[in-house]
């Protein structure tokens, strides 16, 4: 006892107390540490872990990707009461650009009709610049559909009524709105409220990008999630017809679907004229003086950051580097590919299972139901159903990012999902005679990405392409916000809405 005493007076005994009192804590907090970091990797509010971090195996690519225990719900979870009979007014929009991005400005002029409490006026399609389709939304969508489904949400009509005053009818002229982009909630619960109670009726244009995408109210982005994937089907001939595409490319067995972003609009926009014979470059450089605003764009460093859309043989080298061999079956989902047959016949030659919806069911039926906005809509919905989808370029690109989205809402089906800036310069190696493990760097790459698992949003990620979590529940949830609704009627996913409308076509056959 004495002699412990003796050690704890010196300065030597003191300093070695303090030495171990200080590893003593350091290892309790080490472990602190490490348990919160467990706990917060097994809770259900974090994305599983899915394909395996060394290798990649054909079989899980062809397989749905691993959910974690999380399913697809767009049902509200809190208080949601229907819309009150009186309403603010109405609501009209015009949603300008091509079928998806008009398919998200749908969404977004839904949910700013419930933000007001108005009526909302069956949106307006653009007469597609691109297309030259004025097919309007009787042209693609199921009406009825549409407002049936929506019905405890808001009240939609189809036409501005006329005002009944001392006997008389009279129109409701709306008062024309320019919204800011990206909107915040607050400016339609001020500026164009005011004006709605002001003039009756409101109408908005353009409607693209006008209503901010991160909104803190899981309630408001779940009723984006109600419209863009259960009350938006399209017409029953179109629903009909991609089902008949799939079913014929899936007798043979599974199928890739690829949207090659080849085409003149994407590559003026991303300025990668260079590859292109002197012809060609003026064509792309006309076209985007004539659409795109001016600016400095030189080829060789928009390529090496991956700003350029990814060639037909590109994608070709991707898919072998992965494995798939030229017994894989693609569709292909793309308009006119810019530059000629000389850029495909790369690609055909890995790959010559090629198939579009022209080729796969030809008939007059097919050409009649297939032009413009009609055609894009066949290409969605087969690129939807597909077992693997791969976009090309999903920058800007409105159809691959909502086919993102979709696909994870209809059961994480497996995507291939190209980091272009991680690539280029593999590419451009490749190009410089440098082909020594070729394969294997793109393999690491790829490995490095997303197949189609729920993963966090990150900007500038689109919520139209990850809706995780908000529109998703556990069943088994340890955070009660994620726990799944007792009365969750809105699982019916896209395959029950094609049996349906392939039934009401059926029927009115008969």
């Amino acid at each position: 006892m004495k002699r412990f005493q003796r050690r704890q007076v010196g300065g030597s005994g003191l300093k070695g107390v303090l030495v171990k009192f200080s590893i003593a804590a350091l290892l309790l907090l080490i472990s602190t540490l490490f348990f919160l970091y467990s706990y917060t990797s097994s809770s259900s509010s974090n994305p599983p872990s899915n394909f395996p971090t060394k290798e990649i195996h054909l079989e899980q690519l062809w397989s749905n990707a691993d959910s974690g225990g999380w399913r697809p719900s767009s049902a509200p979870r809190t208080y949601w009461p229907p819309p009150p009979t009186q309403t603010n007014g109405y609501l009209r929009v015009r949603c300008n650009g091509g079928l998806n991005q008009q398919r998200t400005a749908i969404s977004n002029a839904v949910l700013a009709a419930r933000i007001m409490n108005a009526t909302l006026v069956l949106p307006d399609l653009d007469a597609n610049s691109f297309w030259h389709d004025d097919s309007g939304f009787h042209g693609i969508y199921d009406v009825q559909h549409f407002i049936q489904t929506l019905n405890r949400d808001v009240k939609i009509v189809e036409t501005i009524p006329e005002n009944q005053k001392n006997g008389k009818k009279k129109k409701i002229k709306p008062f024309q709105l320019r919204p800011p982009r990206d909107a915040p909630i607050s400016w339609y619960t001020t500026e164009a409220l005011n004006k709605m109670k002001e003039h009756g009726a409101i109408y908005l244009t353009p409607f693209s990008h006008r209503l901010a995408e991160e909104i803190d109210n899981p309630e408001y982005q779940r009723l984006r999630c109600r419209v863009n994937y259960h009350a938006l089907r399209f017409k029953p001939h179109i629903m009909k017809l991609s089902q008949s595409i799939v079913d014929k490319l899936r007798a043979q067995g599974p199928f890739m679907s690829i949207h090659l972003r080849f085409e003149m609009d994407m590559l003026a926009f991303a300025g990668c004229f260079d590859i292109f014979t002197p012809e060609e470059q003026k064509i792309l450089k006309k076209y985007r003086e004539q659409n795109f605003a001016p600016k400095r764009l030189v080829y060789n460093e928009r390529r090496a950051i991956g700003k350029c859309p990814l060639t037909p043989e590109e994608v070709g080298l991707i898919l072998h580097a992965l494995g798939f061999d030229n017994s894989t079956r693609i569709y292909l989902a793309a308009g006119e590919l810019f530059g000629g047959d000389r850029f495909m016949k790369p690609f055909r030659s890995m790959f010559p299972r090629l198939e579009n919806h022209s080729s796969v069911k030809h008939s007059e039926d097919l050409v009649q139901n297939t032009r413009g906005l009609a055609g894009s809509a066949v290409d969605y919905m087969v690129c939807l159903l597909s077992d693997i989808f791969m976009p090309t370029y999903d920058g800007p690109s409105n159809f691959a990012n909502n086919l993102l989205g979709h696909r994870l809402y209809y059961g994480f089906r497996t995507t291939i999902r190209p980091d272009r800036k991680a690539l280029a310069p593999i590419f451009i190696d490749r190009e410089k005679g440098r082909v020594a493990g070729f394969e294997d760097t793109i393999r690491k790459v790829m490995l490095k990405t997303n197949f189609g698992e729920p993963h966090n949003r990150v900007s500038p990620e689109s919520f139209y392409t990850n809706s995780w979590p908000e529109c998703f529940c556990q069943t088994a949830a340890e955070n009660p916000a994620d726990k799944c609704p007792p009365n969750d009627n809105l699982n019916g996913l896209n395959d029950e809405l094609v049996k349906e409308a392939t039934n009401e076509t059926n029927s009115t056959i008969s």
